[in-house]
């Protein structure tokens, strides 16, 4: 079988900082955390009055009236970043092609907001209220459906839920589609919108929340000794893949190139992560090993690094098992440390900075690490940017039940 190589020739994002790449870029390199008050409801009773939201998003930028009233948060964002990723690309499904483009796009929750908005109207109003457009505003395919009417693409579609790691492995599988040569080019990513009483609740009841409400900004503490959780966030980010050749023939500028993609399980515990990472670490060996290079072309890591106790430890572990002595020569980065953790929206959001990595020589910061944890022992680009020549570049996913996903890039010439 004839293996394609594929391209990102197209991105777009909405997240805490920034409603689009060069702002949310800048942000990043700056070191700007998002994280602030929650103001998408009334948090006053809440244990938990924090998270990283997408600041001044209106979906009427982006949509006709009617059709926003229609459509969930995390689905607006997919189609808000649909319109920057196609238009960087300068790409559209010509009429030859519509079989040979698909959407994979995935969401950790789905249409969270709607659901629970329409639970009030059932209980007070009674069934016969109950919004008709509910079940096309929450299941988790519903941004891949939107996009495929948007754009006329009619190859494969699908949405995908792999928790904390469905951006990371929407893009794989993507990726994976074009690489066997089942698809010329995919639009693909991953959102979420779940900061919502319900969200916030489950989530704090878990335990897996940052408390610290006085100080926002300082909120998200990867690997740093004194974190307490993630943060919240909501957005993601949308890619367009494509075949080099396809690209190429049409005249597109590629951002940065897919090398490899890999997937495990930790097969362990509904949430929390397997202690010693070991399919974290074997993930990294399995993407490494299909690249044919060794530990020591990786110049850059954009680390999962939610801030949680275990989590960090964990992928900590698991980098140094799959990497060997090279994970110490390795500069690492949680960005979550400015964005919180958009969960099913993070991998993809995450797959461009990556891009960003490769095409600015700029690795972005991990803020708020202050007083390193000794069981975190790596080199995790502490509070400011640093510069770089990076031509390998690995982003590192994991999910709650135990998706641990590796996606690999590499700088285009």
């Amino acid at each position: 079988m004839e293996e394609h190589r594929v391209v990102i020739t197209g991105m777009g994002v909405i997240s805490p900082v920034g409603l689009d790449v060069h702002t949310a870029w800048e942000n990043l390199v700056a070191g700007k955390s998002g994280i602030g008050p929650i103001t998408l409801f009334d948090a006053e009773k809440f244990n938990v009055r924090i998270a990283g939201e997408a600041h001044d998003f209106d979906p009427l930028d982006y949509l006709p009236a009617k059709e926003a009233r229609r459509t969930d948060r995390f689905t607006q964002f997919a189609l808000a970043t649909l319109q920057q990723a196609t238009s960087q690309a300068h790409f559209q499904v010509e009429d030859d092609v519509v079989y040979e483009v698909g959407v994979i796009v995935g969401s950790g929750v789905g249409g969270i907001d709607t659901y629970t908005q329409e639970l009030t109207v059932l209980q007070e109003k009674g069934p016969h209220r109950v919004n008709p457009f509910l079940i096309p505003s929450i299941t988790v395919d519903v941004p891949a459906v939107q996009i495929a009417i948007q754009t006329g693409a009619r190859g494969l579609n699908f949405g995908l839920a792999s928790a904390c790691a469905t951006g990371a492995d929407a893009i794989g599988q993507a990726y994976e589609t074009i690489r066997r040569g089942h698809a010329r080019a995919m639009i693909t990513g991953g959102f979420e919108a779940a900061i919502t009483p319900i969200g916030i609740a489950a989530f704090d009841q878990m335990r897996a929340l940052s408390h610290n409400n006085e100080l926002p900004a300082c909120a998200s503490r990867p690997f740093d000794a004194r974190r307490d959780g993630f943060v919240m966030a909501e957005g993601g980010a949308i890619l367009i893949l494509e075949e080099l050749n396809f690209a190429s023939n049409r005249g597109a500028q590629p951002l940065a190139e897919i090398i490899a993609y890999a997937a495990t399980s930790d097969a362990a515990h509904l949430t929390a992560p397997d202690p010693f990472g070991l399919a974290t670490a074997r993930c990294i060996r399995l993407a490494l090993g299909r690249t044919g290079l060794p530990p020591a072309h990786i110049s850059y890591i954009n680390a999962h690094g939610t801030a949680t106790r275990d989590g960090d430890i964990a992928e900590t572990r698991a980098i140094k098992s799959a990497l060997g002595q090279h994970a110490y020569t390795i500069p690492i980065s949680s960005t979550k440390s400015m964005t919180g953790h958009m969960l099913g929206g993070a991998g993809a959001f995450e797959a461009v900075v990556c891009t960003q990595v490769l095409r600015e020589g700029m690795l972005p910061p991990t803020i708020n690490l202050d007083q390193h944890d000794p069981e975190c022992d790596l080199d995790y680009v502490p509070l400011h940017a640093r510069s770089a020549q990076p031509d390998v570049v690995l982003s590192l996913s994991m999910g709650f039940g135990g998706h641990n996903s590796a996606l690999i890039l590499k700088k285009f010439p």
